[in-house]
């Protein structure tokens, strides 16, 4: 997060304004709407670049299950990066087109696509998810403030906090079992010898 960014808000306004093309249930197999390949082709030809189509492949795939919610991120992602600020001289669409790789592979598990347009949090993460894959942060923030924003707001991290105090509890529980368990052996153990 070392470049200065666009301004948040206006990626907030642009994801809240996500057109219904966008939104549409994207094409897996013979089933769904938008040829996801195709618009991340469209997307990087508007930015000047042309990748081989083996590059394109993985937008191309037929488990729905697997991956119908990445694609649909990917397609969010797209729209959001193709926002005139992306477009200016020496913006570096080949790593813009590996951030939207890496941000929907890391979103999907954790997060319905529409939730990135519906909920105000959502869009915030998604936008701020897209712009520390691009090693860019909100205009007009630090980079301490950007990273402390992200983590706050990130459902990965959020999760992984909630496994971690999970796991530190059953410790706690296994200890106190432990010590329960030993106590009774020594007041036995004291009864007998009485």
């Amino acid at each position: 997060m070392k470049n200065e960014g666009p301004a948040l808000e206006s990626l907030l306004r642009r994801l809240a304004e996500t057109p219904d093309d966008f939104l549409a249930e994207p094409r897996i197999g013979s089933a769904g709407k938008v040829h996801v390949a195709a618009v991340v082709h469209d997307w990087l030809a508007s930015l000047g670049v042309q990748v081989p189509a083996s590059t394109l492949k993985a937008f191309e795939v037929t488990d729905a299950k697997t991956h119908r919610n990445r694609l649909s991120i990917s397609l969010l992602l797209a729209w959001l990066l193709s926002s005139p600020w992306f477009r200016q001289p020496g913006f570096d669409a080949t790593q813009a087109l590996q951030a939207l790789m890496d941000a929907s592979q890391e979103l999907s598990p954790y997060v319905a696509s529409k939730k990135f347009v519906t909920e105000p949090d959502r869009r915030e993460e998604l936008a701020r998810v897209a712009l520390a894959r691009l090693d860019l942060r909100p205009e007009g923030e630090s980079m301490a403030q950007a990273q402390d924003r992200l983590v706050t707001i990130s459902t990965s991290e959020r999760l992984r906090v909630v496994k971690a105090a999970q796991a530190a509890e059953q410790r706690a529980r296994a200890i106190r079992e432990a010590l329960a368990k030993k106590a009774a052996e020594e007041s036995a153990d004291k009864y007998t010898r009485e």
